[in-house]
């Protein structure tokens, strides 16, 4: 008789899933990872992983009612200096 294990969902996803489910290039969430202008993730050991509540969190940020909708905050492209400033940066000089 062979165990098996009930199916469950997975909880967190590699980057080339993770990219596919929201509709994007691996490269390009990659970029986003760099930037900090993409979702949360995490460090596993080596291995990068992203929850999916942080992705359905992260594309909500996107939602608009219509075209005159400024909407919560932006999913922005991924460039180099479109970072948010962090809540919790200090400024030194």
């Amino acid at each position: 008789m062979r165990d098996t294990l009930p199916a469950i969902p997975p909880r967190f996803l590699c980057t080339s899933d993770a990219a596919s489910y929201l509709g994007l290039s691996p490269r390009t969430l990659e970029k986003h990872r760099t930037y900090g202008t993409g979702p949360n993730y995490r460090k596993l050991g080596g291995r990068v992983v992203y929850a999916l509540e942080d992705l359905q969190g992260w594309a909500d940020l996107a939602t608009r009612m219509s075209t005159s909708d400024p909407g919560r905050g932006g999913v922005h492209p991924a460039k180099a200096g479109l970072a948010p400033a962090h809540p919790n940066a200090s400024h030194r000089r």
